[in-house]
C-alpha cells in the first residue's frame, strides 16, 4: 500500500497530459473551464482551480502564480481585489477563451482567485501575529490582557497586574506574559476575541474549566487551541472551511476575524468534547486533545465541511 501511494502521483503526472488532451478535444473546453462550470462552488471548485494553476506548464500562468504569491502577503483589500481580473485576463489570453462566448468564466474563476490568495494572505497575517511577542512594556498589549480579565471575571477586580488571580482563568503563574511565548500575540488575540464576541459562551466554557473533577486550565488550553487553529491554516487543512465560508457568507476572501471565529468554534467544541470524554484528570489532556484534532481533520477531508460559530449555551 505504501509503494502504491508513492507510485500513484508519478503515474498521474505522466497520464495527466493525455487526459487533458482527450477532454479538451471532446468538450472544446480548457481544464479550468471544466472545473469552473462543473464543480460545486466553494472548496470543491476552488481547490481544483488551485491545483490546476499549480500544475500548469503554461509560462504566462506560471509567472502569474509566482507574482500573485509574492504580492498577496502584504496586499490590502483593494489590491487583493485586483488579483481576480488580472488573473482572468492572463488565463483567458493563454487559453484563448473568448469573453463573448464564455461570459461567465471570468466571474467564476475570479471568485476562486480571491479565495486562494485571500487564504494565502491570511496565512501571512496569522503568522505575523504569532511571531509578535507579548511585551509587558507595550501599553496596548497590557490593556488587552487586562480587558481579558474584565470580560471573563467582571465581578472580581484584579488586586494587581502580577497576581495569583490569573490562575483562576487558567494561566500557569502570577504573570500571564510567560504563557504567550509559543503563540505570541495570536494567543492573546484569540482569547480576547472569544471573550468579546461570544462572552456568554466564553464564560460558560470558563465555568466548565473550574469543575472540581473535570476542570482544566482555561487559558493554557485556549493557547493550545490557538496552536491547533494555526497549524490547520499553515498546513492547508483549513482551506476546506475557509473556501466554503467565503461562498456561504458571500465574502470576497477570508479575514483574520474569520480565523478568530474558527478559534472560537474550536474552543467551544473542545470544551464539549472534553466534558463528554469524562477525563480522569488533567493528565488525560494530550490524549483528548489529539483525539479532538483528529475529528476536525477528518471533517475537513469532506469538501463540503464548514465549521459554524453558532455557539449556543444551553445550560451553564
Amino acid at each position: 500500500m505504501f509503494i502504491l501511494d508513492r507510485l500513484l502521483p508519478f503515474i498521474f503526472s505522466y497520464i495527466r497530459p493525455f487526459i487533458k488532451w482527450f477532454l479538451h478535444a471532446f468538450t472544446r473546453l480548457s481544464e479550468l473551464q471544466r472545473i469552473c462550470y462543473g464543480a460545486r462552488a466553494g472548496a470543491s471548485r476552488t481547490s481544483q482551480v488551485e491545483r490546476c494553476l499549480a500544475l500548469s506548464k503554461t509560462p504566462q500562468i506560471r509567472r502569474l502564480v509566482l507574482d500573485l504569491d509574492e504580492a498577496a502577503a502584504y496586499a490590502d483589500n483593494r489590491e487583493l481585489m485586483e488579483f481576480a481580473p488580472r488573473a482572468a485576463r492572463v488565463v483567458m489570453q493563454a487559453k484563448r477563451i473568448k469573453n463573448n462566448v464564455h461570459p461567465d468564466f471570468a466571474r467564476l474563476f475570479g471568485s476562486c482567485v480571491n479565495s486562494i490568495w485571500g487564504y494565502r494572505r491570511l496565512m501571512h497575517q496569522v503568522e505575523e501575529l504569532r511571531a509578535e511577542r507579548y511585551d509587558s512594556d507595550n501599553l496596548e498589549h497590557e490593556q488587552k490582557l487586562l480587558l481579558l480579565w474584565q470580560l471573563l471575571m467582571p465581578e472580581a477586580p484584579l488586586t494587581g497586574r502580577v497576581s495569583k488571580q490569573w490562575q483562576d482563568i487558567g494561566f500557569q503563574g502570577d504573570d500571564p506574559k510567560t504563557d504567550f511565548r509559543g503563540m505570541g500575540m495570536l494567543g492573546l488575540e484569540n482569547l480576547l476575541y472569544f471573550a468579546t464576541a461570544y462572552n456568554d459562551a466564553a464564560k460558560h466554557v470558563l465555568l466548565h474549566s473550574m469543575h472540581p473533577t473535570l476542570g482544566y486550565t482555561y487559558a493554557i488550553v485556549g493557547i493550545n487551541l490557538t496552536a491547533m487553529a494555526f497549524n490547520l491554516v499553515k498546513t492547508g487543512a483549513a482551506k476546506t472551511h475557509f473556501y466554503n465560508l467565503v461562498v456561504q457568507h458571500k465574502q470576497d476572501f477570508s479575514t483574520v476575524e474569520d480565523f478568530h471565529k474558527l478559534y472560537c468554534y474550536l474552543f467551544f467544541e473542545f470544551d464539549r468534547f472534553w466534558m463528554e470524554s469524562d477525563p480522569r484528570n488533567i493528565m488525560d489532556f494530550r490524549e483528548i486533545y489529539q483525539a479532538f484534532e483528529i475529528t476536525k481533520l477528518e471533517a475537513l477531508h469532506n469538501d463540503s465541511t464548514i465549521f459554524k460559530t453558532n455557539l449556543v449555551v444551553e445550560s451553564v
